[in-house]
Order: C-alpha cells, then structure tokens, then sequence
C-alpha cells in the first residue's frame, strides 16, 4: 500500500530535502569504487580533534585515532589542525568514534534538522528518500548501519565549540579493508602516526574513517555557512598591593620613586619583567616598576 506524506511533509519540504541530499552527496569514487580522500583548495577552518563516546579503537587493542583524522585534514587540505599556542579558539570541534556498526550507529546523529529528524522518527524517511535522487547517501552519511555484522565502522561529527551543537556528521563503515598502506597514499602518515597500518582491524577503520571524513567536507557548504568563534577577549590581569611601597622609574629600589602605592591598591602588569621587578601601571596611567615582593 503506498501512502502519501504530503500532507504532514509538503512538497517545499521535499525540494529542501532535495537539496539537502545533493549538499551531502558523498564525493566521486575513484574507478573500481577505490577509496581516496577528498581535497580542498582551501581550509574549512581550524579543529580540535576529541574522542568521543564510542572509544571501539581499544577494545581492537589500538590507541586513539586522533593523529590519523590530524593527518587527513592536513593531507586533504580540508581543515587545519588547531595549534594552542596561537592563542586563538578552534574554528571546530571534531569529535571522533569508532567500534562496531552496531555501536557507531548509536552514537553518529541520524538527522541535522529538526525536519529530518522528524522524518526518521516517523517512519517516513524511507519512504521520502526513496523519492529523492540521491538521497540515500544521507541517512547512510548518518548512521542507519541497520544490523550488519562484523562490520567496523567510524564516525565524526563536527561541533559547533560555541554551543556544543553538531553542525554536520559523517560515518564509514569496512567489512574488508580495500585501501593500499606504504605506498605513499594521503593516509599512511597518519596510519603510522596512530599505529594503524601494522593491524588488521586498525586498516580497516582507517579506511572507514577515511569515508566519514569525505562525508564531513561533502557538506562543506553547510560548515563554511557556520559563524566562527570570536577569540575571547582577554581579561586583564591585576595585581594588589600587599606592603605599601612605590612605583619606580626603573626595575630597582634605587631607582626614582614615580609614586608612593598603599596597600590596596591595584596595578596592571604590562608582561615585561627584569628580575623581582614586573612593569605595571596604575588607575592613571602611570608605568613604573614594582617589586613582586609587595605584590599579591
């Protein structure tokens, strides 16, 4: 019996999940179905790599796969692993899983708006995306593993660092692994790196982690649409006179006195520091030296 859904899912949600379909499609498959990694021109934005709840890498006796997924996003040129001494939040957070299908499938979203979302629950996604040139690559993209077995799989999903909310996923799953290592191809460093390549079930999910990965930056449109995180202004650092004492003109107690500083009162450090003196200035404006002795 076939039933219409128009009426709870009309026909402008269609074409937007038409068109969600085609932003996600999975990149071209090189001949034979061979597996290769996608690149880009230019960065996506900056990530911090996270494990996430589902850790199947060491029930396989592996360690986590973060320096392979750190390797995929420099080699596709895709994304840019984030460096904390640039002082600058990650653009991204890129939180990793990997297990079985079955665990995978529970942890990877089936859905990225509250529409798709309704459809999964409903029932009617199968039906809807039969419709939809296409589409299938989407719940694939997402999970829906629907009971394989013995098959490994890998997901990622992109988060938003502002908010914690997913912004797009992706998932690969392997029954066999089909990709070369030691031949130079754009995953062996980063197989090497995590200790991969020398295990049988450690290919196989850096084969299924390669796919999740060009499923994320299918969806490229859909990140490069998300607001970047503004770098934190810094709070400004005070110190508290603890003995009264006095600013100086140079970073020595013979040095000339520019003022006198009760205890309480609050100074700025500028950073600069010789010694037991830091430089510092007050309410006024006022920079002199200050021992860190006198200073909480």
């Amino acid at each position: 019996m076939t039933h219409t859904f128009t009426r709870t899912f009309p026909r402008t949600f269609i074409a937007a999940l038409a068109a969600s379909a085609a932003l996600v499609a999975p990149p071209a498959q090189a001949k034979d179905d061979d597996v290769e990694l996608v690149t880009c021109s230019e960065s996506l934005g900056t990530i911090a790599v996270v494990d996430g709840d589902t850790q199947g890498w060491s029930e396989f006796g592996l360690g986590s796969p973060r320096a392979l997924v750190n390797a995929l996003a420099s080699e596709s040129g895709c994304f840019t692993p984030h460096s904390a001494a640039g002082g600058e939040p990650a653009d991204f957070l890129m939180n990793i899983v990997a297990g079985t299908s079955e665990e995978v499938d529970q942890s990877i979203e089936l859905a990225k708006s509250a529409a798709m979302e309704g459809l999964v629950r409903s029932g009617a996604a199968s039906s809807v995306l039969s419709s939809v040139p296409g589409a299938g690559a989407v719940l694939g993209m997402f999970g829906g593993f629907g009971g394989k077995k013995k098959r490994y799989a890998a997901g990622i999903k992109l988060l938003s660092p502002a908010n914690g909310l997913t912004i797009v996923t992706g998932s690969g799953e392997v029954r066999k692994s089909t990709i070369d290592f030691g031949g130079g191809a754009a995953w062996d460093a980063g197989a090497d790196a995590a200790g991969y390549a020398r295990d049988k079930k450690g290919r196989m999910l850096v084969e299924a982690f390669v796919i999740a990965f060009n499923n994320v930056v299918a969806q490229r449109d859909t990140i490069a649409s998300v607001p970047r995180m503004a770098a934190a202004s810094a709070e400004p650092e005070y110190a508290t006179v603890r003995v009264a004492t006095s600013l100086f003109e140079m970073p020595s107690a013979e040095a000339k006195a520019l003022r006198s500083l009760g205890v309480g009162t609050t100074l700025t450090p500028t950073g600069r520091r010789e010694g037991l003196f830091i430089e510092a200035e007050d309410n006024f404006g006022t920079k002199g030296w200050v021992s860190i002795e006198s200073l909480d």
